[in-house]
């Protein structure tokens, strides 16, 4: 939320910006045992697999941490933000706009704004991510970071018919 007391600036106001950034110091700079906090339980229903937020005062960044049990795929979706998927362990691939990325412990997948995709563990053990988006700068210009799931078992269509339902 923005603080009401904050100095807004528009177009006219250009040349009364700062000439210098200054550093907004917060209270919390860390957030520990983030997995043994809690998941999301709203968020995680969502996408079919268990997701916990990274509570940091973040406002253009923000980072969760996931995971697939064996077999398991997160539910079809899209969002208005970019996505950096870091893979913490295990090993599947990511549907992405059509296309199937394989990735395993040590790789990183891009998912582009507004592309369909999923993400799908084929290892013997838990497929652990660090998701990091776009999501709070977006919300912080206005609201604009949307999301869309797709309906009922999403997490079982074919990619080769997804985007059709654009």
């Amino acid at each position: 939320m923005a603080d009401p007391g904050a100095v807004r600036y528009h177009s006219a106001d250009f040349d009364k910006t700062p000439p210098r950034p200054r550093v907004v110091m917060p209270e919390k700079l860390a957030h520990r045992h983030v997995e043994q906090g809690g998941r999301q339980e709203e968020y995680s229903k969502a996408r079919k697999h268990p997701v916990f937020f990274v509570d940091l005062p973040s406002h253009a960044l923000s980072m969760t941490i996931g995971w697939l049990e064996p077999g398991q795929s997160s539910n079809r979706h899209r969002h208005t933000y970019e996505t950096l998927l870091y893979i913490l362990e295990g090993e599947g691939y990511s549907y992405v706009g059509g296309k199937r990325v394989e990735w395993k412990q040590g790789d990183a997948v891009y998912v582009p704004v507004w592309a369909w995709h999923n993400h799908v563990n084929t290892g013997k053990g838990v497929a652990r991510y660090l998701a990091c988006e776009n999501a709070p700068m977006l919300q912080n210009m206005g609201g604009v970071a949307l999301r869309e799931e797709v309906p009922e078992r999403g997490d079982q269509l074919f990619d080769k018919n997804h985007e059709e339902r654009s």
